[in-house]
């Protein structure tokens, strides 16, 4: 059964303005390949081109963040959402 990942407002332009989409896989990293699969123009801007979790992107499974989980590694089921969001930075 596929997951729900929520998109940002930002990314979802590159998912035909969709604010979530469902995606296959039982880690991270396999449904994020899913959903940049589906959405090619999502490639960049989740994971990096040697297929790590972009440093200024956060992912959480439900409320937990991925990064002190086991990041792509960390396991989903089809209950979970995903969730990406931006970091915010500035000062």
């Amino acid at each position: 059964m596929p997951v729900e990942v929520r998109l940002p407002t930002v990314l979802r332009r590159h998912a035909g303005g969709q604010s979530s989409v469902k995606a296959n896989g039982s880690t991270i990293g396999e449904v994020f390949e899913d959903v940049i699969r589906q959405f090619p123009l999502l490639a960049g801007q989740v994971v990096t081109e040697d297929g790590a979790l972009h440093k200024f992107v956060n992912v959480y499974r439900n409320d937990e963040d991925v990064r002190f989980l086991d990041s792509l590694g960390t396991t989903v089921s089809d209950a979970d959402v995903v969730t990406i969001l931006p970091a915010v930075a500035g000062g």
